[in-house]
């Protein structure tokens, strides 16, 4: 699940390790990974995007080849850490993209530091509605970790990630395609597990932004912020994990938001369709003026709030972007 060493680099930030990848030359894109994955679920893209960007894929805290401490794993703690890196590495402003929950640390990111964003990707993103897939939600339910470390004891694992590769290289094919399409990725968090610290790490992660009853944390509250801010949504038709509806949620709350959906793809679009996707964020990039801040822009939008509904946007966007994903090419 991890890349060469030698592609890997660290910085320490107050005290603990961060593990990143660094690569190109141009504006910068920071891209988050997803909840228990790391920086190699963007390898399919990166070094098409490093050809125009200066790309930033880190390991989050508790993820990947990072230290995994008993530390901040809160969305808010994530974004400072994100803040932090980006300080270290010299780099000023950013577009943010981030997958799943890495979506909520972009969101987070950009409400907190509005004057280092210009624009925000949300891919198959987290906080966009209560939904998720009963999986995650067991990981906040006490025994989770204890039964976990019985799953992933050297034979068991050995087992279940064979198990979750066969059906994944098999059933590639028909309507099971939709189910089994992401399975490999399944075995490489299954895998992750075996290390207690990653497991503790990911508990309080999901105890952070997820109860019993699905996802707590949302942007519904503060999306009209997002009128300063070019934004864009990207989600598999197929997505197993959080509903493509939840993309219909965006649309709603941020009318201007642009929305592609992928047609053939699951919970990973940047892995399913790596070269579409390269295509559509570069077009994103290209075609849009990043945000300029404005403390008293802001803080006229934070008096106003939400002063009226954002308009019936969500079905002709969502369809448009249905549309195009279902003709063919």
């Amino acid at each position: 699940m991890t890349e060469p060493e030698d592609d890997v680099q660290y910085v320490t930030l107050h005290g603990k390790r961060r593990a990143y990848v660094k690569k190109g030359t141009g504006p910068a894109l920071l891209l988050l990974h997803g909840l228990a994955c790391d920086h190699t679920t963007w390898s399919p893209v990166i070094d098409r995007l490093a050809e125009r960007y200066t790309v930033i894929a880190p390991d989050l805290l508790g993820h990947g080849l990072s230290d995994k401490p008993r530390a901040d794993y809160t969305l808010g703690g994530y974004a400072n850490g994100m803040r932090d890196l980006l300080t270290v590495l010299g780099i000023d402003k950013v577009t943010v993209v981030g997958h799943s929950f890495g979506g909520g640390i972009a969101m987070q990111f950009a409400y907190q530091f509005p004057e280092r964003t210009q624009r925000v990707m949300l891919v198959a993103t987290g906080g966009l509605g209560p939904e998720v897939t009963p999986l995650i939600r067991l990981i906040q339910v006490p025994g989770w970790f204890r039964a976990v470390g019985v799953l992933t004891l050297p034979g068991i694992r050995h087992a279940e990630t064979f198990a979750l590769r066969t059906a994944a290289r098999y059933g590639d094919v028909g309507p099971l395609r939709k189910y089994t399409r992401d399975l490999d990725e399944v075995a490489d968090i299954v895998e992750s597990w075996k290390d207690r610290r990653t497991r503790f790490a990911i508990r309080h992660l999901v105890r952070a932004v997820i109860d019993w009853r699905g996802q707590i944390v949302t942007m519904s509250d503060r999306a009209y912020l997002s009128e300063a801010m070019p934004m864009a949504v990207v989600w598999g038709e197929d997505d197993q994990v959080l509903p493509v509806r939840h993309a219909a949620n965006a649309a709603e709350l941020a009318p201007d938001v642009r929305v592609d959906l992928l047609a053939d793809a699951g919970h990973f679009p940047h892995k399913n369709h790596p070269e579409e996707f390269a295509r559509i964020l570069d077009e994103f990039v290209s075609t849009t003026e990043p945000a300029s801040y404005n403390r008293a822009r802001f803080r006229r939008m934070l008096k106003a709030g939400v002063t009226a509904p954002l308009g019936p946007m969500a079905a002709v966007a969502v369809a448009e972007a249905r549309d195009e994903a279902s003709t063919p090419a």
